[in-house]
């Protein structure tokens, strides 16, 4: 079981003023919790600590039992996932992905970069899409890393971006950290065709696993671009692919990036290229598009957090969390800014809590840190690190780069939690 040990409750929900600032409603009710038993203090200490899980850590203590929990997790999930990657098939809840790969040059000393290359098809017979996926296959050689061109688990024509994805995709990605050395810091997304629409949905809907993406020849059907504010994006299409519009589409989502990257410079990293004379097949121009991501490296705990949940919905992104199912709602958007010790709530609409998740690699834990809402200050003082909320961290994703010591919880819906308590129910995921 894993505790808050620290909440910010707020009497109502934030509402956006027309200026585009958040403002409380009346002034927000701070609560520092540090004892999950009830006895806490603002001192930050535990008044009693029969759980060792939930005891202080200091900074060594914490990042040696990062390591610890890490190592033996991933022991595990070795164990529990070789048989599926040496058979180059996985299968979770009933839907089955197969792959193939191809490794190339040198592994440098931090891991492999790892390409998840989705082939193109759908709505189309299954032979079709297996010839589209061999190809696939063949299709990219980068000069270094691991070349994954996965099977769609079904041939319909959103095949790459259905509600099953994100999970295989997942352990795809894990897999690759256990048994090919790679770098969770390097992992890219490409497609060509049907696999283009598949980035242009999985880049921004995953966006906290990507170094870079890169859209060969898709259409973004109803995809906000919104979420790749940590995501080099670059796109690639034929002037003459006028099929579904893909080349109209392609410049209007460029023009949209180009306003996301106007109004935030520090995020939102792009190129689009619509290539003059050619059709939907663009005669390998778009390989350069591979080694302009191997320019790109992930950063696992960015400055800014800009997240607008998809239709379908997840529990984390970066450092922000939604541990509520309830809270999971299409359109529901947090946006939180950190400038040294100090969190900005930028905007939170359509949901009732959230987290900002910390660690010694955003924020220097042993110092206070402080959270504004509205232009007020909600919470300030430190935050502890505890081993529950590593092993919390790791349940939610074993991504070794993602693991966080430390939780602060924002309640902007205090009726909806006024009977919750502090602590989370045992198998928050």
């Amino acid at each position: 079981m894993s505790f808050t040990f620290a909440c910010i409750a707020l009497t109502a929900a934030f509402v956006t003023a027309a200026h585009g600032a958040l403002e409380p409603p009346a002034p927000p009710v701070v609560r520092s919790v540090t004892d999950p038993y009830g006895a806490g203090n603002s001192a930050g200490t535990l008044t009693s600590d029969p759980d060792p899980t939930v005891r202080p850590l200091t900074r060594e203590q914490a990042a040696a039992e990062v390591k610890r929990e890490w190592e033996e997790r991933a022991a595990m999930l070795r164990a529990a996932h070789k048989e599926a990657w040496d058979a180059r098939a996985i299968a979770i809840d009933g839907r089955d992905m197969k792959f193939d790969f191809r490794v190339f040059g040198d592994a440098p000393a931090t891991g492999r970069s790892l390409f998840i290359s989705m082939h193109g098809g759908g709505g189309a017979p299954a032979e079709v899409n297996d010839q589209q996926w061999r190809n696939q296959v063949r299709l990219y050689e980068p000069s270094e890393g691991v070349y994954l061109a996965p099977r769609a688990p079904t041939d319909n024509w959103n095949l790459w971006h259905e509600a099953h994805i994100d999970a295989l995709f997942d352990r795809i990605i894990l897999s690759a950290v256990l048994f090919e050395n790679v770098d969770p810091n390097r992992v890219y997304l490409t497609g060509y065709s049907a696999g283009g629409d598949g980035v242009y949905q999985l880049g921004p809907r995953m966006a906290d696993r990507w170094a870079a993406c890169a859209m060969m020849a898709g259409h973004p059907n109803e995809a906000s671009p919104l979420n790749l504010r940590n995501v080099p994006f670059i796109i690639n299409v034929g002037g003459d692919d006028a099929a579904y519009n893909r080349n109209s589409v392609a410049a209007e989502w460029g023009k949209r990036l180009d306003e996301l990257r106007s109004a935030d410079p520090g995020g939102y990293i792009h190129e689009t290229h619509v290539r003059p004379g050619l059709g939907h097949w663009m005669k390998r121009e778009d390989a350069s598009a591979i080694p302009w991501m191997m320019n790109h490296t992930r950063n696992p705990v960015p400055d800014r957090v800009v997240w607008r949940q998809d239709d379908v919905t997840s529990s984390r992104l970066y450092w922000v969390g939604v541990p509520d199912a309830a809270d999971r709602v299409p359109g529901a958007t947090i946006i939180v800014s950190r400038h040294g010790q100090q969190f900005t709530i930028e905007q939170a609409d359509s949901v009732g809590r959230f987290d900002i998740l910390l660690s010694d690699d955003l924020v220097n834990m042993d110092d206070p840190v402080t959270v504004v809402c509205g232009g007020r200050t909600c919470f300030e003082g430190r935050v502890t690190r505890t081993i529950a909320q590593i092993e919390r961290s790791l349940d939610q994703r074993a991504d070794p780069a993602l693991i966080f010591t430390g939780r602060l919880e924002v309640v902007l819906d205090t009726d909806a939690r006024a009977a919750e308590g502090t602590a989370d129910a045992p198998g928050t995921p």
